[in-house]
């Protein structure tokens, strides 16, 4: 089985490529950086709104997991190309390919100004968009991309709207929207083989968690880990977090503050 990966040089990338390595699996990297492949991987350099280099990229290709684009906040025409266009031109290479699968990497922030429900209540896993910044809307088109690209050709789709993915959590905030690389390692996984066409929580199952696990764990996601394992050294030096504050009640946290929000 041969898996694309895109954007295989980031953070993300790093995580999942030791934890995604298979028997039988060849882990195709993709990026505008050279990657220095491993065991049972091979490297692929692509622009991800280059048509040609995409299907290059393409060819041979049984699934996909997309981590490519701009993952933080640009100027909106650097966000349309790589984050917008960018899926676009992965979608139909990998239509023409035939690529039965594919896991898309949203984002949280594709519904940053969700706020907390009430009552202890958990975020929907199709909670509708509510971006933070261009990049949020990025992730919006991403989702839309996807539901199109099933719709109309049938293509088994997942988009992981990813939280805090690190290997502990750093901050308080964290303790409720941390993803253990591992956990996401597992939730790629059953993604990579779920019919359809889905949206989940890119979450780890936290005691402090608030968005729900739901559609995650109708497609096989088994959590294992929990923030709050690291949450006494963390809440020791920051203190207990107050859920009022726009960095605890809202989903997309400080990226939903105008200052710190982008260039508005």
């Amino acid at each position: 089985m041969r898996i694309l990966m895109t954007g295989a040089a980031g953070k993300v990338g790093a995580l999942l490529r030791p934890r995604l390595a298979r028997d039988g699996r060849t882990l195709r990297l993709s990026d505008l950086l050279p990657v220095r492949p491993g065991p049972g991987e091979e490297f692929v350099a692509a622009d991800l709104a280059d048509e040609a280099a995409m299907a290059a990229a393409m060819k041979g290709v049984d699934a996909v997991i997309h981590l490519g684009g701009q993952s933080r906040e640009h100027p909106w025409p650097d966000i349309v190309r790589a984050n917008i266009d960018g899926t676009q031109v992965l979608l139909e290479a990998a239509r023409r390919e035939g690529v039965g699968h594919l896991v898309l990497m949203g984002s949280h922030h594709a519904a940053g100004f969700h706020t907390r429900p009430a009552s202890g209540a958990e975020l929907p896993d199709y909670a509708f968009p509510r971006p933070d910044t261009f990049y949020g809307v990025s992730k919006v088109a991403m989702e839309a991309l996807g539901s199109l690209y099933h719709d109309r050709f049938g293509m088994n789709v997942t988009v992981i709207r990813l939280g805090t993915c690190n290997e502990g959590s750093a901050d308080t905030r964290g303790l409720a929207t941390w993803i253990s690389p591992d956990d996401l390692a597992r939730l790629v996984e059953a993604a990579l083989t779920a019919p359809g066409w889905h949206v989940v929580w890119g979450v780890s199952d936290n005691a402090r968690r608030w968005w729900s696990l739901r559609e995650a764990r109708a497609i096989g996601y088994d959590s294992r880990d929990d923030s709050e394992t690291g949450a006494a050294a963390v809440l020791a030096a920051q203190g207990e977090p107050d859920l009022s504050e726009p960095l605890h009640d809202r989903v997309g946290g400080a990226f939903t503050l105008k200052e710190l929000g982008g260039s508005w």
